[in-house]
């Protein structure tokens, strides 16, 4: 799995006109599944998102996670994550097919809701307007092949 992870002040996404999630400070996760990306995966890419300490302290260094500011995740899907860029058209045959990403997009979600967070989230394979306010900013890759 690949995420991109942005600590923001605030992020929204939107489907058709109507905001179908919306944060204030936190995390806006961008989400790519591989086709050998597998459930244990999804749970340590959790497990490493809500322990990332990217937060300020009280003296002004990022020394928190997210749970202990009181942050949000909002999350959306990303097959783009998977494009082959050897040309000028990107070719997106590394990205996992819908019907194994879609279980696996749902069940990343779940293990956030298993580690105390409600994640936000876009619609899977929708066409989305994201807008974020990043904050610092502060933006991360995750690869969870590497």
């Amino acid at each position: 799995m690949r995420a991109v992870v942005t600590r923001v002040q605030s992020a929204s996404v939107t489907i058709d006109g109507n905001v179908n999630g919306s944060i204030g400070n936190g995390y806006l996760v961008l989400l790519g599944v591989g086709p050998d990306d597998t459930e244990e995966d999804a749970k340590k890419l959790a497990d490493k998102i809500v322990h990332l300490r990217v937060f300020e302290d009280a003296d002004g260094r990022m020394n928190l996670d997210i749970g202990s500011v009181g942050g949000h995740i909002l999350v959306v899907s990303q097959f783009t994550l998977y494009a082959d860029l050897r040309s000028r058209r990107p070719g997106f045959s590394h990205a996992a097919k819908p019907d194994k990403a879609k279980p696996l997009y749902e069940y990343f979600m779940g293990c956030l809701k298993e580690r105390g967070f409600d994640p936000q989230h876009g619609e899977f394979g929708a066409d989305m307007k994201v807008e974020s306010v990043n904050d610092g900013p502060v933006t991360l890759l995750f690869d969870t092949v590497k």
